[in-house]
């Protein structure tokens, strides 16, 4: 008999609240946009947003059951005692509650924290093992890849998106199939402290750390803080575990020393590195990708071009290696990946009797990333190589110098520079006026600038922090291109 991701008695024993009506769940939710039918539909309370008035909601579109609040009026904390989003004035209120089956907690994020607990245990005891996933560059990527690779070995679930937070990583264990043999959590952090309680909720079996580069340096204060917030992620492995890290990096000593007695396995491209990077050859689709692998050799064709991709492929190897798998059947499964919308998505644009070529990096930014998207623009045969950039968040004091230094990266890779925010405005300054395309103080005001200036044979770049809005631009470009079955694909 095949029994449901939750039963009624798993739901009050993980979280010790009381049911109204018992019910089992196939599933959990916290977006009634996006939940299945059966699902445990968790109300939280969001900025500016409380979950409890979307239950009934939930409950129309076929949810189980709604886990909520204990009392109307109570204090909303978090696991760990913090203040989660909401205000003082930001209280469940009985009538937001419909007649239905409810399971009532103290406070929904402690709940769904101590429902993702109670998931990571069952999960252990039935021999799953946990990998889990932070850098400052390539954690989703990189969880993507993992995905592809460890399914060729066994039920394999992952992070929805970039799930990777206080409320993220809980649901993501909450979600683990009774059958998994594999969880791939990805932990990230803003602020210094956030990332090893978040290790201790996951229990790492391995814990990769892809890069370490200046994101949030701004809330850090230097990059030999954010390695060792990242580092943090060593705290909570299993007693076994084993802590895959960067060769590459000039901080390999320093997270060395913060594994302490762990087991450590090292990729990268440096010769002593235990999975390491021979040779690979570029070309504007992919890479053709020579590797060692702890003494034995190997190739693959990885249909994602620049050398970051390249990387975080050998990161995943680096992983399935610490887990005591044969990287053949993982190779082959890591030339089906392809880039996620957002993050190196490549997408044909009609315009007029032709096409353009755009490249989707518009959910995030820093130093290390926008060097690497504009090294893949460069090696996109185009007419023109066009580069939309957003404003790098969180850098702080540092931000007017990140942002002037990508000039040199800029000369190099584009033809015409499109930019928006007070950041960005002083790349746009700093480089020759013969690559300036125009700036504007917000992607809103940008995006029907770049849009109407788009050509065919062009290649466009679109990349800034999730915060700088750069979506407005791609969706602003894709609306704006005519409607035609019959554009061929590639730029001209």
């Amino acid at each position: 008999m095949n029994l449901p991701l939750w039963t009624a008695g798993e739901l009050v024993e993980a979280t010790g609240g009381t049911l109204s009506d018992r019910f089992d769940a196939d599933g959990v939710s916290i977006d009634t946009r996006t939940l299945a039918p059966n699902d445990l539909f968790v109300a939280l309370l969001g900025e500016g947003r409380d979950g409890h008035a979307f239950v009934a909601q939930a409950l129309a579109a076929g949810a189980a059951g709604a886990m909520v609040h204990r009392a109307a009026g109570a204090g909303i904390h978090g696991a760990a005692g913090a203040r989660v989003h909401g205000t003082a004035s930001a209280r469940v209120h009985p009538d937001l509650l419909p007649d239905g089956p409810v399971l009532r907690v103290d406070d929904t994020l402690g709940g769904l924290a101590r429902l993702g607990a109670f998931a990571r245990v069952r999960f252990g005891d039935s021999g799953g093992r946990l990998v889990a996933v932070t850098g400052s560059v390539g954690k989703t990527t990189t969880k993507e890849m993992l995905r592809g690779a460890l399914s060729a070995f066994g039920t394999t679930h992952a992070a929805v998106a970039s799930y990777n937070n206080h409320w993220g990583l809980p649901l993501t264990l909450a979600r683990t199939p009774r059958d998994a043999r594999f969880c791939i959590a990805e932990i990230g952090m803003n602020h210094a402290g956030e990332i090893a309680p978040l290790s201790g909720l996951a229990r790492p079996h391995v814990a990769l750390i892809t890069t370490i580069a200046k994101a949030h340096v701004g809330h850090l204060g230097s990059i030999e803080a954010i390695a060792d917030e990242k580092a943090s992620i060593m705290r909570g492995m299993e007693p076994d575990g084993i802590a895959v890290l960067p060769a590459d990096s000039p901080y390999l000593g320093r997270l060395r020393a913060a594994a302490g007695d762990a087991v450590v396995l090292t990729f990268g491209s440096d010769p002593a590195a235990d999975v390491r990077l021979v040779h690979s050859e570029a070309d504007e689709d992919g890479s053709l990708i020579h590797i060692e692998i702890v003494g034995h050799t190997a190739s693959l064709r990885l249909n994602a071009p620049g050398q970051h991709m390249v990387m975080n492929a050998v990161a995943t190897l680096a992983v399935v290696a610490a887990l005591g798998l044969d990287p053949t059947r993982a190779i082959d499964a890591l030339e089906a990946f392809v880039p996620l919308a957002g993050r190196g998505d490549r997408r044909t644009i009609p315009v007029g009797c032709g096409a353009a070529l755009l490249l989707d990096e518009s959910y995030n930014g820093n130093g290390a990333s926008m060097r690497a998207a504009l090294d893949v623009l460069h090696l996109q045969p185009a007419r023109r190589r066009v580069a939309v950039l957003g404003d790098m968040l969180e850098l702080g004091d540092e931000g007017p110098a990140e942002h002037a230094g990508l000039a040199e990266a800029v000369i190099h890779s584009v033809d015409r520079l499109f930019t928006c925010g007070p950041l960005m405005r002083t790349l746009f300054d700093a480089v020759p006026q013969a690559l300036r395309g125009a700036h504007a103080a917000n992607s809103a005001d940008l995006a029907p600038i770049v849009a109407a200036a788009v050509k065919r044979g062009d290649v466009i770049l679109v990349k800034g922090s999730l915060g700088s809005g750069m979506k407005r631009v791609i969706e602003a470009i894709e609306a704006a291109a005519p409607r035609s079955p019959t554009v061929t694909a590639g730029a001209a």
